[in-house]
């Protein structure tokens, strides 16, 4: 079912009304990444079933709450867990927390994601700086602008060629080198999930050039620049490529990379937050 922008209002409405300042940042964090937001000050809590007609996260590893707050002079918007397709939502729900923050006046989107490894030069544990995307559920018929066009946030045909905003990347770098933390970068191809990939699925993406890989992300950042949100995106490897099919992947090995990979995500993220 297409998302209004009533029902967009709606929602926006009800967390401008009870936060103090005008968030400028918006921050998605993935899978066992949701620690990053206990760093978050004077924090306005929602819980996702608060909001009207906002989707609730039924994945292990996702609180399913919105953190309103600060960190390091900036005022952050945080989705402590994330909606996926899988779930059992449409493209649309998925995507309703982009349009929430757009209408928030949310001017950058910072999105993380746990993600297997595709590239084999990867291990669990390491960050990759998403330079471009893989839209491969969408190729299939999932984009998230099916539908009526929402002529109030941006064209019918919004172009993707710098999707992740380059400035941002190389504030990334930067701030990377200056915390001596290993930042990869490659690109990231996004799938419906919620099935691992089959070791042909791994070399099939891998001859497309994909260098990690994820059930979510794509979409959001498909409607966060049709809206005119730069975004900056990054990939914890989560898993090891099983291009030969000798190992097995689960949910729990997932969640328990992420013990490695927060502590660098908030090295880096905050390092950005300081230089914005």
């Amino acid at each position: 079912m297409p998302i209004t922008v009533e029902s967009i209002d709606r929602v926006a409405g009800v967390i401008r009304s009870k936060i103090r300042n005008q968030p400028r940042i918006g921050l998605i964090l993935g899978t066992g990444l949701g620690g990053l937001a206990d760093a978050i000050r004077q924090p306005t809590i929602f819980p996702y079933s608060d909001l009207p007609g906002w989707p609730v996260s039924t994945v292990q590893g996702h609180a399913g709450r919105l953190v309103v707050g600060e960190l390091d002079g900036q005022a952050l918007l945080v989705m402590q867990g994330r909606i996926h397709y899988y779930e059992g939502y449409d493209m649309a729900q998925v995507t309703l927390p982009v349009r929430v923050m757009q209408r928030l006046g949310i001017e950058i989107m910072i999105v993380t994601n746990a993600a297997g490894a595709i590239n084999p030069g990867f291990a669990p544990g390491d960050v990759m700086l998403i330079t471009d995307h893989l839209n491969l559920a969408g190729m299939a018929g999932l984009n998230p602008l099916i539908g009526p066009n929402l002529d109030e946030f941006g064209p019918r045909f919004p172009d993707m060629s710098q999707a992740y905003d380059r400035l941002l990347c190389e504030m990334a770098r930067k701030v990377a080198k200056e915390k001596k933390v290993v930042l990869h970068e490659g690109v990231y191809v996004g799938l419906s999930g919620p099935s691992f990939e089959s070791p042909a699925d791994l070399r099939f993406l891998r001859t497309a050039g994909a260098d990690s890989v994820g059930m979510s992300t794509v979409p959001e950042v498909i409607v966060a620049r049709h809206g005119g949100t730069r975004v900056l995106g990054f990939s914890g490897i989560s898993n090891k490529a099983n291009l030969d099919g000798n190992t097995v992947t689960s949910h729990e090995e997932v969640l328990a990379s992420g013990s490695v990979i927060v502590p660098k995500l908030e090295m880096l993220i905050r390092g950005i937050l300081r230089a914005l």
